[in-house]
Formats: structure tokens, sequence, C-alpha cells
């Protein structure tokens, strides 16, 4: 297998265990840039991180390699999260726990999900497109996860079910949220929903860390000395 790394992880994945499409994406490094350019900006030393939507575990990497991070991961789809196992062994030590399942608002119900050949696009949604398999998944409450594990920072790719999450979890405790919209499954009006929820539970859009689609809510921490990195990247 050739070596590939990808914004700098090592990805220990061949080109026949992926669709054409995806494999182009990583081989130019354009899968989940925008992500990688910004993630690092969400969290900080110490944060105890939960991240949904694994997908091939190279965010994942990313933030586990933040000083004293520690990160709990979940994907959804089987096929998916044995691909990121395989990412987070190579470049991570034992601040990650990878998880298959999904995590969402309220008591635990059986959820849809549908399996895609390109693997970013396999979602809850079957409108997305079309799909190879249907499979059911039954969720973990969110908000008791958070509790037991004292998660203060939230990161998320869920291909539009964050609409429903941000909407009807409590998020006890969690000081930051960096997130994929994904308007084109449910308009502006969804991005309304999303940035007033935030606002209720007092996180404010931080464009700071944000770029296009991937947003970053986040409490006030007051005004910070202008950084020449961040004006420059944006």
């Amino acid at each position: 297998m050739e070596e590939l790394y990808v914004h700098g992880v090592r990805v220990p994945i061949a080109a026949q265990e992926v669709s054409a499409t995806v494999w182009d994406a990583l081989t130019s490094e354009y899968y989940e840039a925008n992500e990688a350019r910004r993630v690092r900006r969400a969290i900080r030393p110490g944060d105890r991180v939960l991240e949904l939507g694994a997908g091939l575990g190279i965010i994942t990497s990313i933030i586990a390699d933040i000083e004293d991070v520690r990160v709990w991961s979940f994907e959804a789809d089987p096929y998916t999260a044995g691909l990121a196992e395989r990412v987070i062994s190579s470049n991570c030590g034992d601040n990650v726990v990878l998880v298959h399942g999904i995590l969402a608002a309220g008591p635990p119900r059986k959820i849809a999900f549908y399996q895609r050949s390109d693997l970013w696009m396999s979602s809850g949604f079957p409108s997305q497109g079309p799909y190879e398999k249907a499979i059911e998944i039954t969720s973990g409450d969110v908000d008791a996860f958070i509790s037991q594990n004292r998660i203060n920072a939230l990161v998320m790719d869920i291909e539009g079910a964050e609409l429903d999450l941000l909407q009807n979890a409590r998020l006890p405790g969690v000081e930051c949220i960096f997130l994929e919209l994904h308007d084109h499954l449910y308009g502006l009006s969804g991005v309304r929903a999303i940035t007033a929820a935030m606002g209720r539970k007092g996180l404010i859009y931080d464009p700071r860390g944000s770029s296009g689609p991937c947003v970053l809510f986040a409490r006030d921490d007051g005004e910070r000395e202008f950084d020449a990195e961040i004006a420059l990247a944006s």
C-alpha cells in the first residue's frame, strides 16, 4: 500500500477501499480541507471533545494531536468506522475512543441510516440521493453522554442531523461547537433555526473559527489581540 498523508495525517487506506471520488479528494488533500484548517482554532489544550461523524478519522487525528485533549468519536457507518479505526490507530495514542454508533437528542430510538458509495454522503436522509443499503441503528442519548464524560467541546459533521440535535439537545457544559452546516438539506431556514438554538444555549457565532459552511459557536471570551495568522487565512 502506498504511503498516503492527508493534512499531515497518515491514512493507511488503499484506493479500492473507497470510491474514486473520495480517493481523488484524499490524494489532492481536498478531503475535509476546510475543517482541517479551522478545527485547531476551535479546540484548545485540555478540552474533552465529543466528535459526531468521524468519517475516516482524519479530523479526529488532528484534534487528538492537540495538547492534553481527550476525544470520544462516533461514526454511524460501520464500514467507514472500520477505516477510521485504522487511521486513528496509526496516528493517535490512548486519548481517543472510537465508537460505531449514533448519539441523538432524547431517549434511545431506532434511526434509519443510508449507506452510499461516496462515504461522505451516507446519512439519515433517503432524499440525499441513491443509496446502497439502509440500516437501523439504535441511538444513544447525547446529553447523558456529555454529562457522564464531562464533555466541553463538540465537533460534528453528521450530514444534516445537526438540525434536530442542536435544536432539541441540552448540551450541558458544552462551551464551543464546531460543525459543518448542510443547508442543501434544510435550507436557510434550517441555518436560522440552528443559529437561534445556539443563542438560546449562550453560544455565539464566532467568525474567528468559521469559514463558509464550517462554523464555530462559542461562549463570549471577551476581546482578543489581533491575530495575524487568522487574518491571513481568512
